[in-house]
């Protein structure tokens, strides 16, 4: 379903990106709002992970020994079962090949919609289409929400400003 729509990004989506969570530097993500609500999380260009020719060993979406975001089970049009998050709930936790662990989090509330499951045997998709076939999860933030769920979140421009003043400061010391 969301890689259908994951196609799309440029034309039905907006963008909006999440910087440095949980003040963890360069930790940036995306989230694709569709025009119908949907919201697809997906790394954001500067993450580590997207970067300096990481590789992507392992993907897990065991976030506890009692939370796994594969045993997310949505039925009927109101998405009963679907796990409820926060803005800080993670998602998956992603390891790479120098030993770095990165934990990728929601960004948003909502429920559970789906997760990329093509990502568990095809990690190179996180790298090579972060923002298609790459996706991290499917998030519906609730209706009385969708407005504001984008508070908090960085439009493009906010996110290329950020982005410019990590270059100065990196680049100036």
């Amino acid at each position: 379903m969301a890689a259908c729509e994951a196609l799309g990004a440029a034309r039905y989506f907006t963008r909006w990106y999440k910087a440095d969570v949980k003040g963890r530097p360069c930790e940036d993500f995306c989230v694709l709002q569709h025009s119908n609500r949907i919201c697809v999380i997906t790394l954001a260009e500067a993450h580590p992970l997207l970067q300096h020719g990481k590789t992507i060993t392992s993907i897990n979406y065991q976030i506890s020994p009692n939370c796994s975001r594969l045993q997310n089970k949505v039925s009927g049009k109101s998405k009963r079962g679907a796990q409820f998050l926060t803005e800080l709930a993670p998602l998956c936790r992603i390891a790479s090949s120098d030993g770095e662990e990165y934990t990728i989090y929601s960004c948003i509330r909502g429920r559970l919609i789906e997760v990329n499951e093509n990502i568990l045997s095809n990690p190179a998709l996180l790298q090579e289409k972060p923002s298609t076939e790459g996706y991290i999860a499917v998030v519906l933030p609730k209706f009385e929400e969708s407005k504001s769920v984008t508070q908090g979140l960085l439009t493009p421009e906010e996110y290329k400003e950020v982005l410019s003043k990590r270059q100065n400061s990196s680049s100036g010391s």
